[in-house]
């Protein structure tokens, strides 16, 4: 049985293990304790899934709770995908804070997924990696 709740001070190993085993982890810091740790600290909204305390899933979104709902990073161990696990964990993301839209950027691995579970693709996304990017 699967269970899901939210986890906001969530273990930087756990964490860590889940993204290396979803392949998200190709594109997040895992080398880098301190950033993760971060990353777990001024989220604002986790929610996991778990299957005998262990962990499985995670969605990891910073909101306001009332406009947008940001969800960073959405990870299910590759043993346990096609169960229907994230797109629980976005529907509970989503019911935290009813009123936000959630947003995310989907990787590369994952951009057929979103549409196949009736979210809604927007053009108009635009991101900024380094300050002096800018002109």
């Amino acid at each position: 049985m699967i269970e899901y709740k939210i986890e906001n001070q969530l273990n930087i190993e756990e964490f860590k293990a889940v993204l290396i085993q979803s392949t998200l982890g190709e594109r997040r810091p895992i080398d880098d304790p301190e950033r993760l740790s971060k990353m777990i600290e001024h989220a604002n909204l986790i929610l996991t899934a778990r299957i005998d305390g262990k962990l499985i899933g995670v969605a990891r979104s910073l909101t306001d709770f009332s406009f947008c709902t940001y969800l960073s990073d959405l990870a299910v161990d590759l043993n346990y995908q096609h169960m229907g696990i994230g797109k629980e964990l976005i529907r509970r993301s989503k019911l935290a804070a009813p009123l936000a839209k959630l947003i995310l950027l989907a990787a590369p691995k994952a951009v057929q997924y979103y549409p196949k579970i009736g979210m809604s693709k927007w053009e108009e996304c635009y991101f900024l990696n380094d300050v002096n990017e800018l002109i």
